[in-house]
């Protein structure tokens, strides 16, 4: 793969600490749960199903695609279909993630979602902790272990990138869309979704009556408007974006923790693993609390006996604009440009 800059895919940030893990913690979380996430896939396929619609309505024949956060690489199979004469690259932060993806995704009925892939040669011989850093030549070219907000290809080689609810994760979204517009082509096509503050909120009010707002245990999103001045600041035009509720339901409010558990959404501090059951028993928190936040989740049960779990979900596209300034800050001025700005300063000057 073409690099021209070397950054680690672990390195985490101060900035936004707050809000996400830093991201050796969020590789640990994503590998850890690996082997569960195609249970909770459903919720990845629908957004993608509705990206897709609106990229219908989109003209566009790119020659390179770029599937940023790709995860098990549902979304890989479905743009190669799409973009049927296009090379589509993944790239996610988990390993065993992108060993699902290597071995068939979220598939059918003999899908290999979350079963790692073999490690092979020396690398066997290497801690676990240490693996992602070290290339393994038995993963296919085209899947990438690397940070999106630093990856390892060149400027300008992708016409469209594509993540699927993967940038909620990142602490840092304000550094990954100018990392977004480098590798994309002058007027290629960013698309992506993720989740907005509502996200959760039933959680995260019932946590609020189990511990009176002691720790933080559910993350916090990223407003839609912020992201829209994001995109903008970071050299994009014309950026589109707009969000819709989703409410998934659930029979007990232990099923509901368990699918939050498995899509990862733990909190950037607290509990180690984002299981509050499990947490009881690491003396992570008390009995007490786990009994209130469930009967907090109870006591939103609605009349058909459901416990809801709201889902606020930001979709956002924008192109890459020519560029006015050189990477020193030096004004760049097109030729055709050239005559406007002349008859516009001579009339200036009669």
């Amino acid at each position: 793969m073409p690099t021209d800059h070397d950054r680690p895919a672990d390195q985490d940030t101060d900035a936004g600490a707050q809000r996400t893990p830093g991201l050796r913690q969020l590789r640990q979380i994503f590998d850890r749960r690996a082997a569960q996430f195609c249970d909770v896939a459903f919720l990845p396929r629908e957004i993608a199903q509705r990206m897709h619609e609106r990229l219908q309505y989109i003209k566009l024949q790119p020659a390179r695609v770029l599937d940023a956060g790709c995860g098990a690489g549902e979304d890989i199979d479905a743009l190669r279909a799409r973009f049927a004469q296009a090379t589509v690259y993944g790239v996610d932060l988990s390993r065993p993630m992108l060993g699902a993806a290597h071995l068939s995704g979220c598939g059918g009925a003999d899908a290999a979602c979350g079963q790692p892939a073999p490690v092979g040669g020396w690398r066997r011989l290497l801690p676990a902790a240490l693996r992602h850093l070290v290339p393994d030549r038995a993963q296919p070219r085209d899947r990438v272990q690397a940070d999106f907000g630093a990856l390892p290809f060149a400027p300008e080689r992708f016409d469209l990138l594509w993540s699927n609810l993967a940038l909620q994760w990142h602490a840092r979204p304000d550094l990954v869309f100018p990392e977004w517009q480098r590798v994309l082509k002058t007027g290629g096509l960013l698309m992506f979704s993720t989740l907005g503050p509502d996200t959760l909120r039933e959680l995260r009010g019932a946590w609020a009556v189990a511990d009176g707002g002691a720790a933080q245990h559910v993350l916090d999103f990223v407003d839609m408007h912020d992201f829209g001045d994001m995109l903008v600041a970071s050299g994009f035009e014309i950026p589109v974006m707009d969000m819709e509720t989703l409410t998934i339901t659930y029979s007990s409010a232990q099923s509901l923790l368990a699918d939050v558990r498995r899509w990862g959404a733990m909190p950037p501090q607290g509990a180690r693993r984002g299981d509050a059951r499990a947490d009881v028993s690491r003396g992570l928190i008390s009995r007490g609390t786990y009994r209130r936040l469930l009967d907090a989740l109870e006591a939103q049960r609605q009349p058909d006996g459901t416990i809801p779990l709201t889902f606020e979900v930001v979709y956002g596209h924008a192109w890459k604009a020519v560029a006015r300034v050189t990477p020193e800050g030096h004004g760049i001025v097109r030729i055709d440009e050239i005559g406007h700005m002349s008859r516009g300063a001579r009339r200036t000057s009669s």
